[in-house]
């Protein structure tokens, strides 16, 4: 673990977004990194208050938080915030049901991933980083049908009712939690016909998709002054608005960023947090449709900014 560590309880990192959005692909990116023996990864989908039967049955969508248990979702936050364990319910993804709860005790990194981590505001003081994830809608569609097809047990055409009835209480409950990120990430696709969708080429793969890094001055961000000054190629810094027109700064990592200046990126980031550096780990991979492990620069990247927070958390560095 980092040296000079000061915080004597566990650092969490928020993970948020919509069904399909790769909050676990990324959770578990990170948790290689830091050490997944010091990590302990935690999804609040295990508060599911019905089973995929009784979800059916009753119209109430796992988005919506009256289809959790939100107040032993808070409660366990707090919990494992305080270095204390708990009975954590099971939510079984495979075939949709309620399983035997299990018991979690809190490692030096905790991670949060789920639909409603930042619902309510005794929630959203437990995290010292918080991430929102928003790929590019068809992205997150695409990701979703690939996931819940061969691994949820899902039908395609399930899956794409699925989306289709979730989109309103997504807009409801889900996107709403944007608001409260310190770091939003979309994922995206790098290039766009004038017709907007996705032009048909080699490159239209998750390897060389872009990567959009909202900054919001919540955090103390790492100075990327050294790569980004005087060059506009494959990694940018820009003050933009965000949507509710506040200022904040918007990192681009483009998807077919060249070896050499996303390399000079990682080592930027790395000599930032010297006391991780022995933390050094394949970065990016990913499965592919296929199954086939493959590997990205904006993801890697993205996964490290990350793990930057996390570490300087740990030191210290609070959010504001």
């Amino acid at each position: 673990m980092p040296k000079n560590r000061k915080l004597n309880r566990p650092v969490i990192l928020g993970i948020v977004g919509d069904s399909g959005a790769g909050k676990t692909t990324l959770a578990q990116g990170i948790a290689s990194i830091l050490g997944p023996s010091r990590v302990t990864m935690i999804c609040t989908d295990d508060y599911h208050r019905y089973s995929r039967e009784e979800r059916a049955l009753s119209g109430v969508s796992a988005l919506d938080p009256k289809g959790n248990y939100m107040d032993i979702m808070e409660q366990h936050i707090q919990l494992l915030r305080a270095g204390r364990p708990i009975l954590k319910p099971v939510y079984n993804h495979t075939n949709g049901t309620l399983d035997a709860p299990e018991y979690v005790e809190p490692g030096e990194y905790m991670i949060v991933e789920g639909l409603l981590g930042y619902s309510t505001r005794a929630m959203r003081d437990c995290y010292d980083v918080k991430l929102y994830l928003e790929p590019q809608e068809e992205l997150r569609a695409a990701w979703k049908m690939q996931r819940d097809v061969s691994k949820r047990g899902y039908t395609a055409d399930e899956v794409r009712r699925q989306i289709e009835k979730r989109l309103r209480d997504g807009i409801t409950f889900i996107r709403p939690q944007r608001t409260f990120a310190d770091l939003v990430l979309s994922f995206r696709h790098p290039v766009v016909s004038s017709l907007g969708e996705p032009e048909e080429d080699d490159k239209d793969t998750a390897s060389y998709l872009n990567a959009r890094h909202t900054l919001r001055p919540t955090l103390p961000h790492p100075d990327l002054t050294p790569i980004v000054e005087g060059s506009k190629n494959g990694i940018r810094l820009e003050l933009a608005r965000d949507i509710d027109g506040k200022p904040v700064d918007v990192l681009e990592i483009e998807g077919d960023v060249d070896d050499k200046r996303a390399k000079a990126m990682e080592d930027l980031l790395w000599n930032l947090i010297p006391e991780a550096n022995h933390l050094r780990s394949n970065l990016g991979q990913y499965m592919d449709a296929s199954q086939e492990t493959r590997m990205s620069h904006p993801l890697a990247l993205s996964q490290l900014l990350i793990t930057y927070h996390l570490v300087k958390a740990a030191m210290g560095h609070y959010a504001i």
